[in-house]
């Protein structure tokens, strides 16, 4: 079976996930039934999907037509032989018990047609398991959403003992279609990628506090503003809910023993109904509407210390027993958790020899099987130190985790802003690289334009990363130090002797407009939308934008977009003269080089004194215009000149040298 053999699709389940699922394949265009056990359940179901649906129509994520033609295509059924007997694929999200489970492909095999893929959406379980009471293991994976799955991108797809590698990448090809991001996981380990990191993580940080080495507030503290992660572990354990880890935990203490055995924190709150936020009650209590209320200011280096290495020999066992690879651990994580950094870079910038050290006194210590270190993890330490092999730096001998820095030719430096699971969004790291990358390509002498883009279709930039700002807490002066370092990063760009083009495709909004100011010049795709709606969190732009885009678009065009802080498209942007050419949306990324490229090839000499004489006038005119008269006289005496003179006098291409 290939994609385009995809017709119908049949979801079995019309709870949270079950029904999430139904309308995105609902939403990429294919028809689906959708089926539970009673017809109030799929009724509730299809209820939520209208409701969603409406609210990415009112959100213009979709237009009214699209959202009414995706609830078209969905049809609620209870007859498993109704909504299964002409499916092509049947994605299985029932509630996360084996024997459910198995029970409903029992059923399922007996109605299925023969050419039917089974994909399971267990977050745990084993696939190769529940494969085994079907007819086709062959044709049976994991295909594991994550909640909601509207809005995540990370979709797991898995394998079997016996799953056939059509089957994986038929169904890595309709993840794709469905918008999302595919990761494989290469064998049927209990946990997968994210939950194997992510549950042993919240339960090492339940045992910390049991065993009082550590307060609720020093862990939070420490995992939402010390290793800025997107929340703190018990605030995240009582978003996804105590029992859903809790459950996880137990079928991983099942099958892989001791070293998952859960804490009993966390056993009680399970007991005591403290499920977290949709209880009213967790670790934290959100019936007084304060819920999570975490200090920026009490991080525990010992709290950092074990939940690395927590995560270290996770992510040894995933690698060495030929799970996953790193790379594929830290982008399932970041998708799937929204991690920052990859957890496998986090562990190997903190060093393995250091998690090792850690894994062993803790051991020694208490002497729980949690702590025992994996082979794979001693393994590495003793070799290289890392999980990463060590010669990946970029072409230029400089690595880094933020952006990425590419040679396309025709003597342009490319710079990637590489942060799609945050929306490439910009943080302190970022700010950092790319003053580092300014510099790299204005001291290379065979690069003579910057093209400035951002990895993916759904950003350009979404502005700052909010997480990285809110560890900074409400210190007034931390946010003058973060306003004038993103003002002397972005100035260094706007001031860069090379001329600098921004591709712009999808999001363009906040920091990441001021960003996209600072080139000299712009090309967008259809899609993208810009905006600085700043003053709707109650701030202003702090990264020049109150200056510069009024530069650029003048004074009051920029005061509608700075004062309304509203949302303007690609079209409107070109009207204001921000954006010098929108373009298809599969075209951008020619359209943006091809402009870099031409500029490339332009005298460098007279660019550079051409952008410099335009800053020095800009709020002040005789400076402007004393510099104009200087560069102009130094100019004459160029090689480039004469060159430009002899191919306009022979009508041909000139080939400048900065000389």
């Amino acid at each position: 079976m290939e994609l385009e053999d995809i017709n119908t699709i049949a979801v079995l389940g019309a709870g949270n996930m079950g029904h999430g699922i139904a309308e995105v394949a609902a939403i990429a265009g294919y028809d689906v039934n959708m089926r539970d056990i009673k017809d109030e359940f799929v009724q509730n179901g299809y209820e939520s999907i209208e409701w969603s649906l409406g609210k990415l129509a009112e959100s213009d994520q979709l237009s009214q037509e699209e959202a009414d033609a995706a609830l078209d295509r969905v049809t609620p059924l209870v007859d498993m032989e109704e909504a299964c007997g002409n499916a092509d694929v049947v994605i299985e999200a029932v509630p996360e018990k084996m024997e459910i489970k198995k029970d409903v492909y029992e059923e399922l095999e007996e109605v299925a047609p023969d050419r039917a893929i089974f994909a399971t959406n267990t977050s745990s379980l084993s696939i190769t398991e529940l494969a085994g009471v079907t007819e086709r293991p062959e044709r049976f994976c994991g295909m594991h959403f994550f909640n909601p799955p509207v809005r995540m991108q990370l979709v797991e797809v898995i394998s079997g003992a016996e799953t056939d590698e059509e089957t994986l990448e038929v169904i890595e090809d309709l993840a794709e279609d469905f918008g999302k991001s595919p990761v494989r996981v290469h064998k049927d380990s209990p946990g997968f990628i994210v939950n194997r990191i992510l549950v042993p993580l919240m339960n090492e940080a339940c045992w910390l506090v049991h065993e009082n080495e550590a307060t609720i507030a020093e862990v939070d503290s420490t995992t939402k503003y010390g290793m800025g992660l997107p929340m703190g572990s018990f605030e995240l354990g009582d978003q996804v809910g105590n029992d859903v880890s809790y459950h996880v935990l137990d079928y991983l203490h099942e099958v892989l023993g001791d070293a998952y055995e859960p804490c009993p924190l966390l056993e009680e709150k399970v007991e005591n109904e403290e499920l977290g936020k949709k209880t009213g009650k967790g670790f934290y209590d959100y019936e007084d509407g304060e819920g999570a209320k975490i200090p920026t200011d009490e991080q525990s280096e010992l709290v950092e210390k074990r939940l690395i290495a927590s995560m270290a020999n996770e992510a040894a066992k995933l690698i060495g027993g030929d799970v996953a690879p790193p790379e594929s651990i830290d982008e399932a994580t970041q998708l799937g958790a929204g991690f920052p950094d990859g957890p496998v870079k986090v562990v190997d910038e903190f060093g393995l020899g250091n998690a090792l050290e850690t894994l062993e006194e803790a051991h020694e210590k208490s002497g729980h099987e949690r702590y025992e270190p994996a082979d794979y993890l001693r393994e590495r330490a003793e070799e290289i130190g890392s999980f990463y092999e060590p010669d990946a730096d970029d072409e230029a001998g400089v690595e880094f985790d933020t952006i990425r820095v590419e040679y396309p030719g025709e003597m342009v430096g490319h710079v990637v802003i590489d942060r799609p699971h945050r929306m490439n969004t910009i943080s302190d790291d970022l700010l950092e690289e790319l003053s580092e990358a300014i510099d790299l390509l204005e001291d290379d002498d065979e690069v003579r334009a910057i093209l400035l883009t951002g990895e993916g279709e759904k950003a350009f930039s979404a502005g700052a990363d909010v997480q990285s700002m809110a560890a900074g807490g409400a210190d007034p002066l931390g946010g003058v130090e973060l306003s004038k370092k993103g003002q002397e990063v972005f100035g260094k760009l706007e001031a860069s002797e090379l001329p600098v083009v921004a591709g712009i495709d999808g999001y363009c909004l906040g920091g990441g407009m001021e960003l996209a100011t600072c080139a000299d010049i712009r090309v967008a795709s259809e899609r993208s939308e810009f905006g600085q709606p700043e003053l709707n969190l109650g701030l202003i732009p702090g990264w020049g934008g109150t200056q510069r885009l009024a530069n650029v678009i003048g004074e009051g065009p920029a005061k509608e977009i700075i004062l309304t802080a509203e949302r303007y498209e690609a079209t409107e942007m070109e009207r204001f003269d921000f954006v010098k050419e929108v373009v298809n949306n599969d075209e951008l990324e020619d359209a943006a080089f091809d402009l870099a490229a031409d500029l490339a090839g332009g005298p460098p000499i007279a660019t550079k004194y051409t952008k410099r004489a335009m800053l020095a006038g800009r709020h002040d005119t005789d400076a402007g215009l004393e510099y104009e008269a200087a560069a102009f006289g130094q100019l004459m005496a160029t090689d480039d000149l004469m060159e430009g003179i002899t191919a306009f006098m022979g009508d041909s291409e000139p080939e400048f040298e900065g000389k």
